[in-house]
């Protein structure tokens, strides 16, 4: 990878260039947002992102999930992806799911990482011995949820969200979203695809460029830190 901002550099590593979240939060877990999307915008091509990725961009996404302590995720995009256990040893993955009609039995819940996260009123039919998140009444409050974590799953420093863009969408309307991580694929592909968010009212929430990066097949990498000041 060759590093544009802040300060060009040549032949960094993944791990170099990903080296920590760009910041931390004393009062609520630091979030980041990590994506990829075609140039014209899209997230997923025929259900899933596996057109839009490189070995580059995955390695990527490994290396921000070592340093989340949660990992939050909708119930499509973890069943399209095909979510499991983990390769963090302790790390929690929440799967966002208002009506609870997920694979239990997949490896992701029968390694134990795996998690519920709903409304009061919502996910009815949970089995037993799987947990369960609930926070808001009939909608899933997101924010709620954040707050939860630390009781619910110890200490929570950095979480990490991986879409799909409605749940992207409702971090964002919360404007929980520190910093996004997102690959840009060198394509286009049109289509119906989803965007990066979906269902977020609009706003007008200011991002900063931290670190930009460009690899030999012309994926862009960049950093953005939520202006806050």
């Amino acid at each position: 990878m060759r590093q544009l901002l802040p300060e060009p550099a040549d032949d960094l590593t993944v791990d170099e260039a990903y080296g920590s979240p760009l910041r931390t939060r004393p009062d609520r877990p630091w979030v980041g947002l990590c994506m990829v999307a075609s140039i014209d915008g899209s997230t997923a091509v025929d259900g899933t992102s596996a057109k839009l990725s490189s070995p580059t961009d995955a390695a990527v996404l490994n290396r921000l999930r070592q340093f989340a302590d949660v990992i939050i995720v909708g119930a499509g995009t973890a069943r399209d992806e095909g979510y499991g256990a983990p390769r963090k040893a302790g790390q929690r993955i929440g799967v966002v799911s208002s009506s609870g009609r997920l694979d239990y039995g997949s490896e992701l819940f029968s390694s134990g990482a795996g998690f519920v996260i709903s409304s009061e009123t919502g996910a009815p039919d949970v089995p037993a011995g799987i947990d369960v998140l609930r926070a808001g009444t009939t909608g899933i409050d997101v924010a709620g949820a954040l707050d939860a974590l630390a009781g619910f799953v110890g200490a929570a420093r950095y979480v990490q969200v991986e879409g799909g863009a409605a749940l992207n969408g409702a971090f964002f309307e919360a404007d929980l979203i520190d910093e996004i991580n997102l690959t840009t694929s060198p394509a286009a592909f049109g289509g119906p695809g989803p965007r990066l968010t979906s269902g977020s009212p609009p706003h007008a929430y200011r991002y900063d460029v931290a670190q930009l990066f460009i690899d030999d097949e012309s994926f862009v990498y960049t950093r953005w830190l939520r202006r806050r000041d």
